[in-house]
């Protein structure tokens, strides 16, 4: 069962959409259930200043990106990595331990935002 929370993230999302003129994107899905992430950052001095998600999938996928995003905005690239799934769970309120692995994909999402960042930036540690 879902928390009165993760079911309000899912319905009344405040990060979901695409962020035009993104300074990265991460995608990431998971074959076996149907869901797809994509997280769009808008990054200013290493600080994620905008976040945005675009997700297909279940309440648990949809309510993980938005616990994402709301963790994510404001913090460090360094600060945003050290994010986990138990972090998003623990935003949520809890989920389905069947339901568990969309924190995870939400996770990853991030990181492969972050790691698109750093390669269109070449590589800039001080951005870190």
């Amino acid at each position: 069962m879902y928390s009165k929370k993760a079911i309000k993230y899912f319905r009344e999302p405040k990060f979901a959409g695409e962020l035009k003129k993104a300074d990265a994107i991460g995608e990431v899905g998971n074959v076996r259930c149907g869901d797809v992430m994509r997280i769009f950052l808008r990054i200013e001095k290493g600080v994620i200043k905008d976040i945005k998600f675009l997700t297909y999938g279940c309440i648990g996928a949809i309510a993980s990106s938005e616990a994402l995003c709301r963790l994510a905005k404001g913090k460090t690239l360094a600060e945003a990595l050290r994010i986990t799934h138990r972090d998003i769970v623990k935003e949520l309120g809890g989920m389905p331990a069947l339901k568990i692995h969309c924190s995870v994909l939400g996770r990853e999402a991030l990181q492969k935002a972050i790691d698109n960042y750093k390669k269109r930036q070449g590589g800039k540690k001080k951005e870190t």
